[in-house]
């Protein structure tokens, strides 16, 4: 079986947290993630618009975009501006050829804002969670025939947070809206990672290797701090750096026959976790467990490089 990895710019410039990120230029980005062993790098807020400026930086640095952010708003916005705002990034994605685009739902979500605690989550009745699941899964199937597949992606503080919030989306939607699943996220909301991918495997397409710190977590006072107080206290973190055991989590992606993109996502503080080191200590155990788990390691980075 064969994967590849791939980092996000989240480690470097934090685009909610301004005081959580390193000044280096995308350039410089790209080759700390390129120099530890990642071949693909997710798309952030220094990246150009253009492909004719993107690719020759891509080729440059040896590094493939292996997807990036839409900030979707279908649980309350309509379908046609939705489209409108994502048609720009499909063509950008097609055109530098990368694997999906990461859905992730803003829409009442208090996951940006750090006056919100989390306790205050925004939660869907069953009503309105099927009609929305309908919705996504028609926006999927639609930008999939543009050319472009999505990668739904569950969060902390969105309306598809916890577990059987994700079992409930899976179950109203349909195969048009495929699943990316984060490891961080699903534990952080306090759902069992194994299970999940017990579950939905026939829907992942994309996967966010993001760590945690259980500890960091547990001591949280969720009626009074927000997700962005816990991501300033350290909540999250790469691989071997934290409490998830990722030789389980992709030992059972392996048996079910994953393959694709394995994405290092953790944002954190950069100058107590100086990035190209937290890179070097991702890569490292990935490359560990994955080996273990009977994958083979892509290690081409931009194509024909």
């Amino acid at each position: 079986m064969k994967a590849k990895l791939g980092m996000s710019p989240i480690a470097w410039w934090n685009d909610d947290l301004a005081e959580l990120s390193d000044d280096v230029s995308l350039e410089e980005c790209l080759a700390q993630s390129r120099s530890a062993g990642f071949t693909g790098m997710e798309m952030g807020r220094r990246f150009p618009n253009d492909p004719k400026i993107m690719l020759p930086i891509l080729q440059e640095a040896d590094v493939t975009l292996c997807g990036g952010w839409f900030s979707g708003t279908l649980v309350d916005e309509d379908m046609a501006r939705n489209k409108d705002r994502i048609q720009p990034m499909i063509d950008l994605f097609k055109a530098v050829n990368a694997p999906c685009i990461v859905y992730g739902e803003v829409g009442r979500s208090i996951q940006g804002d750090r006056s919100k605690p989390l306790a205050t989550k925004p939660r869907l009745s069953d009503d309105e969670l099927k009609a929305y699941a309908r919705r996504l899964t028609q926006f999927g199937e639609w930008c999939a025939e543009q050319g472009m597949p999505l990668s739904y992606h569950h969060h902390m503080a969105a309306v598809v947070e916890t577990e059987p919030e994700l079992d409930a989306f899976m179950r109203y939607s349909g195969e048009g809206i495929p699943l990316l699943l984060d490891a961080g996220h699903l534990a952080f909301a306090g759902g069992d990672v194994l299970r999940a991918i017990d579950n939905h495997h026939r829907r992942i397409n994309h996967v966010h290797v993001k760590d945690v710190r259980m500890e960091v977590i547990e001591k949280l006072d969720r009626q009074k701090q927000s997700f962005l107080d816990a991501v300033a206290l350290g909540a999250f973190t790469v691989p071997g750096d934290g409490s998830l055991d990722f030789g389980a989590i992709v030992e059972r992606l392996a048996y079910y026959g994953y393959e694709g993109w394995f994405v290092v996502e953790a944002e954190q503080d950069p100058k107590k976790n100086p990035p190209l080191k937290m890179a070097q200590v991702g890569y490292k155990e990935l490359m560990r467990v994955m080996t273990a788990a009977g994958y083979t390691v892509e290690t081409q980075g931009f194509p024909n490089a």
